[in-house]
């Protein structure tokens, strides 16, 4: 199997059970050694290296930004990384996002992700509060 099929296999298992709302899948998807990537310049901005680091900052970001997601509008496969294209409703009141998130997948597990924001300076605003 080439890594490009794992990849797709393992994306599209997340992004379902993302769509689903199946918690404890989607936690379940992350390799014990995960690193997010998180851009721009908030308090949550960053690398977070293992799951508890992992954990607690996509806590952080749900709680700061009462995330829903919307669709996940394609998921894209290279040979060695893939990408989701999610839309999420972000905030009180809520503006709709689309976001891109970079994955690297290693022994059938999302082992490193880059999340790129449409609306960065937004995203920046969300995440600080409470600082």
């Amino acid at each position: 199997m080439s890594n490009s099929d794992e990849t797709s296999r393992v994306l599209r298992a997340y992004a379902e059970a993302w769509l689903a709302s199946d918690l404890e899948k989607v936690l379940a998807s992350y390799h014990d050694d995960i690193e997010l990537h998180y851009m721009g310049e908030s308090p949550l901005a960053g690398t977070h290296r293992g799951r508890d680091a992992a954990f607690a900052v996509l806590a952080q970001a749900s709680t700061r930004t009462g995330r829903k997601l919307i669709d996940v509008e394609d998921v894209l496969v290279g040979e060695s990384l893939g990408a989701l294209i999610a839309v999420e409703d972000l905030g009180d009141p809520a503006q709709r996002v689309r976001r891109v998130l970079l994955y690297r997948v290693q022994d059938e597990k999302l082992r490193e992700c880059w999340l790129f924001d449409e609306n960065q300076r937004f995203i920046d605003a969300m995440w600080s509060k409470g600082d």
